[in-house]
C-alpha cells in the first residue's frame, strides 16, 4: 500500500526547499512563482529503528522499509480554481494524491518575495483552503447535474450519490473541509466520496516553515501567530514546525556532524524525519514486518486490519488462501533475540482470521 503526499502552497513559501530536505533529489527552489510547473516526485523511507535491529538479528541480506511519496506541486495562487496561474493542473496534481503537506511560510525575509507582498500565515492558509473549497464545489455541482437523469428514473445508487453530494455542498458552501465531517460516515458513503476525488476530502498536515538564524512570527507578542495557533486548535488539525533551510544545509554532513551542528543552530530537532513519519500516520497507516535471511521489510496497512487483510499487501493470495499466522511484536522478538526463544516464554503464537495486526508486528503467514 502506498501513500502519496502532496506538498501545497502559495508560491515562495518554501515547498521544494522542503521537498529536497526530505528527499534529497533536486528540483528548481528559484526565487519566482511557477518554478515547479510539473511536480516532481521522491521516495521516502519511514524512519523506523525497528526495521534496522530486526534485520541485523535474522542477518537479511536487504532491508527494505515503508516509504511515503512525497509530490511537489507548484505554487497556488488566489484564483486557481478559476484557472489563474496554472490553476487547473496543479489542482488536477493534488487530486491524485492521498493527503496534503500544506506549507505554510512563518519566517520575514525582504529578500524572498510573498506573492501577496506580506507574511501572515493564517491569511495564507485559508487562501489555499479557498481554492482548494471552490474547486471542490465546482465538482461536486458538475457531478449533481451529470446524476439528475439517473435520480429522476429511481436509481437507487443515483440517489444515495446525490444524498452524499448535496452533504458535501453544504459543507463547502459554509467554507469548510468535507474530510472534517465525513470521517465518521459508512463504508458505502466513504466508497462515494473517494471515487468523486474531493480535494477536501483529504487529510492535511500544516507544515509552519520558519528560519532559525532569523526573524519569524512565532514570536510572544506577535498577533499573527497567535491567530494562527487558535485557528490550528479550532479545527483540531495536525501541524509541525520546520526549518527546511537549515535541513538541506544539514544534508551535507554526515550523522555525528550534523547532531553538532544542530546545537550550533540552537539545538534544533530533526524535524524532516518527524515530518516523514507524520505523513505516513495522516492516513492512520501502520507497519508489520516479514523477517528472513532473504529480507526484512515493513509492509504498510491502515490500522485496525485484520491478519488477512495485512497479508493483502504481499499478494492476494495471502488473503484468500490464509489459514492462520505466526505472530510476535518487534519489541518482543528483539528482547529474547530469535523467534525460539520468544516461542518459549509464549510471547509468539498462532492467530486466526480475527487478529487485529498491532503495529510492529512480525508476522509469518500459513497459507
Amino acid at each position: 500500500m502506498s501513500l502519496s503526499v502532496g506538498i501545497v502552497g502559495l508560491p515562495n513559501v518554501g515547498k521544494s526547499t522542503l521537498f529536497n530536505a526530505l528527499t534529497e533529489k533536486q528540483v528548481d527552489a528559484a526565487n519566482y512563482p511557477f518554478c515547479t510547473i510539473d511536480p516532481s516526485v521522491g521516495v521516502v523511507p519511514v524512519p523506523d529503528d525497528r526495521i534496522n535491529r530486526l534485520s541485523e538479528l535474522a542477518n537479511s541480506a536487504k532491508t527494505i522499509p515503508a516509504v511515503v511519496e512525497f509530490v511537489d506541486i507548484a505554487g497556488l495562487v488566489p484564483g486557481a480554481a478559476q484557472g489563474e496561474g496554472l490553476g487547473n493542473k496543479f489542482l488536477s496534481n493534488i487530486r491524485e494524491t492521498d493527503a496534503i503537506a500544506h506549507v505554510v511560510r512563518i519566517f520575514e525575509d525582504e529578500d524572498i518575495i510573498h506573492v501577496e507582498n506580506r507574511i501572515d500565515p493564517l491569511v495564507d492558509i485559508q487562501l489555499i483552503n479557498l481554492e482548494l473549497i471552490e474547486a471542490d464545489k465546482q465538482t461536486v455541482q458538475n457531478r449533481l447535474e451529470s446524476l439528475k437523469r439517473d435520480t429522476k428514473r429511481g436509481d437507487k445508487e443515483a440517489i444515495q450519490e446525490e444524498k452524499v453530494l448535496l452533504g458535501c455542498k453544504n459543507i463547502l458552501d459554509d467554507e469548510k473541509f468535507v474530510y472534517q465531517y465525513f470521517q465518521e460516515q459508512g463504508e458505502a458513503d466513504q466508497k462515494i466520496l473517494k471515487q468523486v476525488h474531493l480535494l477536501t476530502n483529504k487529510p492535511v498536515l500544516y507544515v509552519l516553515n520558519k528560519d532559525s538564524s532569523g526573524e519569524n512570527v512565532d514570536g510572544a507578542d506577535d498577533d499573527r501567530w497567535d491567530e494562527l495557533m487558535s485557528y490550528l486548535r479550532e479545527q483540531d488539525a495536525l501541524y509541525i514546525t520546520v526549518d527546511a533551510k537549515t535541513e538541506i544545509d544539514l544534508k551535507s554532513f554526515d550523522f555525528e556532524e550534523r547532531a553538532v551542528m544542530r546545537e550550533e543552530f540552537g539545538g534544533i530537532a530533526d524535524d524532516i524525519d518527524l515530518l516523514i513519519q507524520k505523513g505516513y500516520e495522516l492516513l492512520d497507516l501502520i507497519s508489520y514486518f516479514t523477517v528472513g535471511e532473504t529480507e526484512t521489510r515493513a509492509w504498510t496497512i491502515p490500522r485496525g486490519s485484520t491478519v488477512p487483510r495485512a497479508g493483502r499487501a504481499i499478494h492476494s493470495d495471502f488473503e484468500e488462501k490464509f489459514i492462520r499466522a505466526e505472530v510476535v511484536s518487534s519489541q518482543d522478538l528483539l528482547a529474547c533475540g530469535s523467534k525460539a526463544a520468544a516461542r518459549e516464554k509464549g510471547l509468539l503464537g498462532l492467530q486466526g482470521k480475527d487478529y487485529i495486526v498491532q503495529d510492529g508486528d512480525v508476522i509469518e503467514f500459513k497459507i
